[in-house]
């Protein structure tokens, strides 16, 4: 036990990091070859804490159930909560319901209503957004946690610096995010001029699932774009 403690010297180091790359590249290889084949969906995120009596959770359903109506499959990280949500609403819609999954210490587990040929099990958070960015015509942010700030802005860098094509970015819940993106308007932008007037253009705030839906079809019809791969 003493010896698993014991730090690991710079050569160990080194070396452990050179095989992981074989692991990394796996990962990757295995999630190109079963997201290219899955067609247009939207990805889905909140918190993992969100109880299925909620009001986001009861939203993100109908949100799913919405979009899968329309066309669209739906993409979440697999988990409990607002993910359990959109697995949920695309499965009784009879759609397209994938899961990227990855083991975390606590929270994390599979909810039932991914379909089977599309649950992705990842080590590396890295690899596992880059199939969220990759494989998706529309993100829709529900209330959560540090997690899903981290996917809201991941997505918000990409497009705003073109490292990536524009797709609808949406948060949903004015009374969660309102707060938020005053901040990112009055201080971001009007106070410090850190950001362009033209970002905040970028994001959408609705409340609604029509309002997700009417903002993914408009897009997609106003850039004369078809919601594929």
């Amino acid at each position: 036990m003493r010896h698993e403690n014991t730090p690991k010297n710079w050569n160990e180091v080194k070396t452990n990091d050179s095989w992981a790359i074989f692991k990394i590249m796996g990962e990757f290889v295995n999630g190109y070859e079963k997201m290219s084949r899955i067609g247009p969906c939207v990805s889905i995120f909140g918190s993992a804490r969100t109880k299925p009596n909620h009001k986001y959770y009861k939203l993100a359903e109908r949100i799913a159930k919405k979009i899968t109506e329309n066309g669209y499959g739906v993409i979440t990280g697999g988990g409990p909560g607002i993910m359990e949500a959109g697995n949920k609403g695309a499965h009784l819609a009879g759609g397209t319901s994938v899961g990227l999954n990855i083991t975390l210490p606590f929270e994390q587990h599979d909810n039932p209503y991914i379909d089977s040929d599309k649950s992705i099990d990842f080590d590396y958070f890295f690899v596992r957004k880059v199939m969220f960015v990759k494989y998706s015509q529309g993100f829709v942010v529900m209330p959560g946690g540090f997690g899903t700030l981290d996917e809201f802005f991941e997505a918000f860098t990409l497009i705003q610096t073109h490292k990536i094509d524009k797709f609808p970015l949406i948060l949903v819940g004015t009374e969660f995010w309102s707060g938020l993106m005053d901040w990112i308007k009055n201080t971001l932008l009007e106070i410090n001029n850190n950001i362009s007037p033209e970002d905040m253009d970028l994001v959408h705030v609705v409340d609604t699932e029509d309002e997700v839906l009417d903002i993914l079809n408009s897009f997609y019809d106003k850039y004369n774009l078809s919601p594929n791969f």
